[in-house]
């Protein structure tokens, strides 16, 4: 669902990767060839037909994935853009204005209403950009061209694309009304087809599922793929905490759970000496900016908004943005704001030498996530270094420099 030319509050029209390579063939022969996919899936052949009548691909398809906001800049840079002062007042207002429906969301489903609120406005700024036609597009001209196209995930797209054709089957959408983000993302919070296929929802009761139309219907079939993801009610997403000088930061990382006592025994502490609500509750230690910037302790409802949006810049800014709405201030810890952040070539550099060395395993794309990070941890402890995972420019020299 990403794009390069956009207002800075479209956040998550978000693709997945580097394109596989070129259009293999015609936009006209690959329609022709993709129908037989399509009706292998249980789309109806007349329903092919006329959904691609005198369908041409969009031309700003390949413009649209030359950039990735949540992996190609520091962290803070894309909270900075994204979490404003003017944001936070226009979200309130807008809770504000649709109070009775968020809190009635809320207890249908257990899902944070501010949470939701928040989803909305790193989305489509709290709706302010569905009716922009730069932004909002026909989905299936979106998907029919990202599938052509074969950029990184070519699969999902087809996955994603069928989902379309099936909602345009089923009548839920008239073909010219389908419209979301570049990448087929639908409505108010963007949920995507294939989730909408499995948690949409008639929340106002007027006989269709209708995410574009209706705010009460977008954010009921959010909620419950919040829920789908793992999402636990009553569960705050994280907690910013401290860290004492000596902590081991190889305990660091999304699969290392671990009940808030476990930290507590180590020194951790919660900013502003606010207390634990519960011991017992289980947490992982994120550390974005390494031993430099904000840490928190994440709940698995952090990991639910991961799965709405895989990128921790997303998933972090849609969570404070949620604390920012409830009246709740900035991080108490500061970003290393100076910290020369790695271009995309040299991240690639540096997974590509971390994989010579034995440390890193998965795939060479430049992001630089959670993935990366353990094992850029790994290498600083078995050299004798702070094990924080944060790629600075000094650490890349080193472990460049490294046999």
């Amino acid at each position: 669902m990403f794009q390069t030319i956009r207002f800075v509050f479209v956040l998550s029209f978000v693709f997945m990767g580097p394109a596989l390579g070129a259009p293999q063939q015609s936009f006209s022969d690959f329609l022709i060839r993709f129908e037989q996919k399509a009706i292998a899936a249980g789309i109806p052949k007349s329903v092919y037909k006329v959904a691609t009548k005198d369908l041409q691909p969009d031309p700003s398809i390949k413009v649209a994935e030359g950039s990735q906001p949540e992996f190609e800049r520091p962290i803070w840079a894309y909270l900075d853009q994204r979490i404003t002062s003017d944001r936070i007042n226009r979200g309130r207002a807008a809770f504000k204005r649709n109070e009775a429906l968020f809190q009635n969301i809320g207890s249908a489903y257990g899902v944070d209403p501010y949470m939701l609120a928040a989803i909305w406005g790193v989305e489509t700024d709290y709706g302010a950009v569905m009716n922009n036609d730069r932004y909002f597009k026909p989905v299936l001209r979106s998907l029919f061209s990202l599938v052509h196209q074969r950029r990184g995930r070519v699969k999902l797209d087809e996955a994603e694309l069928i989902a379309a054709l099936r909602i345009y089957a089923q009548g839920e959408a008239p073909l010219g009304g389908l419209k979301g983000s570049w990448a087929g993302a639908l409505g108010h919070l963007q949920i995507m087809p294939s989730a909408f296929l499995t948690h949409g929802t008639d929340f106002d009761g007027d006989g269709r599922r209708d995410p574009h139309g209706s705010l009460g219907d977008a954010l009921a079939s959010s909620a419950k793929w919040l829920l789908g993801l793992g999402y636990q009610a009553g569960r705050d997403w994280g907690y910013e905490v401290n860290l004492p000088g000596d902590f081991d930061y190889m305990l660091a990382g999304r699969t290392k759970f671990q009940p808030v006592s476990f930290f507590e025994r180590r020194g951790v502490t919660r900013v502003k000496n606010r207390k634990f609500m519960d011991e017992n509750e289980q947490v992982f230690l994120y550390v974005p900016a390494g031993a430099y910037g904000p840490k928190f302790l994440m709940t698995k409802n952090y990991l639910a908004l991961k799965g709405y949006n895989f990128a921790d810049s997303y998933a972090l800014a849609v969570a404070h943005l949620t604390d920012r709405l409830k009246g709740a201030g900035s991080f108490v810890a500061d970003w290393p704001r100076d910290v020369k952040f790695l271009n995309r070539q040299q991240r690639i550099d540096l997974q590509r030498k971390l994989t010579k060395l034995g440390f890193y395993r998965d795939k060479i794309d430049g992001r630089f996530g959670p993935i990366s990070q353990a094992a850029l941890r790994q290498w600083q402890n078995a050299n004798g270094h702070l094990a924080d995972g944060f790629a600075t420019f000094d650490v890349y020299n080193m472990i460049l420099k490294s046999n």
